[in-house]
Protein backbone atom coordinates (compact mmCIF):
# COMPACT_ATOMS: atom_id res chain seq x y z
CA UNK A 1 0.00 0.00 0.00
CA UNK A 2 1.47 3.43 -0.74
CA UNK A 3 1.71 6.40 1.86
CA UNK A 4 -1.13 8.10 0.31
CA UNK A 5 -3.15 4.56 0.60
CA UNK A 6 -1.89 4.16 4.29
CA UNK A 7 -3.34 7.63 4.89
CA UNK A 8 -6.98 7.04 3.26
CA UNK A 9 -7.47 4.11 5.70
CA UNK A 10 -5.76 6.25 8.56
CA UNK A 11 -8.82 8.53 7.43
CA UNK A 12 -11.63 5.85 7.79
CA UNK A 13 -10.88 4.42 10.60
CA UNK A 14 -9.77 7.35 12.63
CA UNK A 15 -12.48 9.50 11.82
CA UNK A 16 -14.99 7.07 13.01
CA UNK A 17 -13.49 6.30 15.87
CA UNK A 18 -13.19 9.68 16.52
CA UNK A 19 -16.44 10.96 15.72
CA UNK A 20 -14.82 14.31 13.94
CA UNK A 21 -13.07 15.53 10.71
CA UNK A 22 -10.57 18.16 10.91
CA UNK A 23 -10.29 21.03 8.96
CA UNK A 24 -8.20 24.06 8.43
CA UNK A 25 -9.37 27.83 8.02
CA UNK A 26 -7.73 31.48 9.00
CA UNK A 27 -9.71 34.59 7.69
CA UNK A 28 -10.33 33.90 4.36
CA UNK A 29 -12.06 30.31 5.43
CA UNK A 30 -11.42 26.92 4.17
CA UNK A 31 -8.32 26.39 1.73
CA UNK A 32 -9.26 24.82 -1.96
CA UNK A 33 -6.30 24.59 -3.84
CA UNK A 34 -6.27 23.81 -7.44
CA UNK A 35 -5.23 20.75 -8.99
CA UNK A 36 -3.33 20.03 -12.16
CA UNK A 37 -6.66 19.18 -13.89
CA UNK A 38 -8.25 22.42 -12.92
CA UNK A 39 -10.40 21.54 -9.75
CA UNK A 40 -10.54 22.65 -6.36
CA UNK A 41 -10.45 20.73 -3.41
CA UNK A 42 -10.74 21.17 0.33
CA UNK A 43 -8.75 19.18 2.71
CA UNK A 44 -9.90 17.03 6.21
CA UNK A 45 -7.72 15.19 8.34
CA UNK A 46 -8.95 12.16 11.16
CA UNK A 47 -7.04 14.07 13.95
CA UNK A 48 -6.26 17.21 15.07
CA UNK A 49 -2.49 16.64 15.36
CA UNK A 50 -2.61 15.45 11.09
CA UNK A 51 -4.17 19.41 10.47
CA UNK A 52 -2.02 20.15 12.54
CA UNK A 53 1.26 19.37 11.65
CA UNK A 54 0.11 20.53 7.81
CA UNK A 55 -0.19 23.92 9.09
CA UNK A 56 3.00 23.74 10.75
CA UNK A 57 5.04 22.45 7.66
CA UNK A 58 3.37 23.82 4.51
CA UNK A 59 4.18 27.37 3.78
CA UNK A 60 0.62 28.42 2.74
CA UNK A 61 -0.85 26.87 5.60
CA UNK A 62 0.83 28.73 8.20
CA UNK A 63 -1.40 30.96 10.47
CA UNK A 64 -4.14 28.92 9.92
CA UNK A 65 -6.47 26.92 12.55
CA UNK A 66 -7.41 23.53 13.31
CA UNK A 67 -11.03 23.54 13.24
CA UNK A 68 -12.87 20.20 14.79
CA UNK A 69 -16.36 19.24 12.35
CA UNK A 70 -18.92 16.48 13.64
CA UNK A 71 -18.53 13.47 11.61
CA UNK A 72 -22.52 13.08 10.79
CA UNK A 73 -22.38 16.91 10.55
CA UNK A 74 -19.76 16.41 7.83
CA UNK A 75 -21.33 13.32 5.93
CA UNK A 76 -24.66 15.30 6.16
CA UNK A 77 -24.17 19.01 5.56
CA UNK A 78 -20.68 19.27 4.42
CA UNK A 79 -20.35 16.68 1.68
CA UNK A 80 -22.57 17.58 0.31
CA UNK A 81 -22.16 20.92 -0.50
CA UNK A 82 -18.57 20.83 -1.30
CA UNK A 83 -20.68 18.12 -3.80
CA UNK A 84 -22.98 20.68 -5.19
CA UNK A 85 -20.06 23.18 -5.31
CA UNK A 86 -18.31 20.87 -7.33
CA UNK A 87 -14.92 20.86 -5.28
CA UNK A 88 -13.16 16.96 -4.24
CA UNK A 89 -12.44 16.02 -0.90
CA UNK A 90 -8.67 16.02 -0.10
CA UNK A 91 -7.91 13.00 2.50
CA UNK A 92 -5.22 13.22 4.99
CA UNK A 93 -2.65 14.88 3.36
CA UNK A 94 0.93 14.85 4.34
CA UNK A 95 4.08 16.34 3.97
CA UNK A 96 5.35 19.56 3.08
CA UNK A 97 3.94 19.51 -0.48
CA UNK A 98 0.83 18.48 1.47
CA UNK A 99 -0.03 15.31 -1.06
CA UNK A 100 -2.66 13.08 -0.57
CA UNK A 101 -6.14 11.02 -1.58
CA UNK A 102 -8.51 13.84 -3.20
CA UNK A 103 -11.89 12.14 -3.99
CA UNK A 104 -15.74 12.97 -4.90
CA UNK A 105 -17.71 13.55 -1.63
CA UNK A 106 -19.88 11.02 -2.70
CA UNK A 107 -16.74 8.53 -2.31
CA UNK A 108 -15.91 9.49 0.61
CA UNK A 109 -19.11 9.08 2.00
CA UNK A 110 -19.56 5.57 0.76
CA UNK A 111 -17.20 4.91 2.75
CA UNK A 112 -18.90 5.81 5.98
CA UNK A 113 -22.48 4.15 4.72
CA UNK A 114 -21.74 1.12 2.71
CA UNK A 115 -18.53 -0.77 5.21
CA UNK A 116 -16.96 -0.77 8.59
CA UNK A 117 -14.14 1.45 9.15
CA UNK A 118 -11.88 -0.90 10.37
CA UNK A 119 -12.81 -2.58 6.91
CA UNK A 120 -8.62 -4.24 5.54
CA UNK A 121 -10.10 -3.57 1.68
CA UNK A 122 -8.48 0.41 1.53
Amino acid sequence: MSLSGAHRAAFRREAAGEGRVYAIRDDGGLPAPELADGRRTVPFWSKPTRAGRMVDQVEAYRGFEVMAVDVDEWLDEWLPQLEDDGLLVGVNWAGARATGYDLEADQVRQWFSDEPADDARD
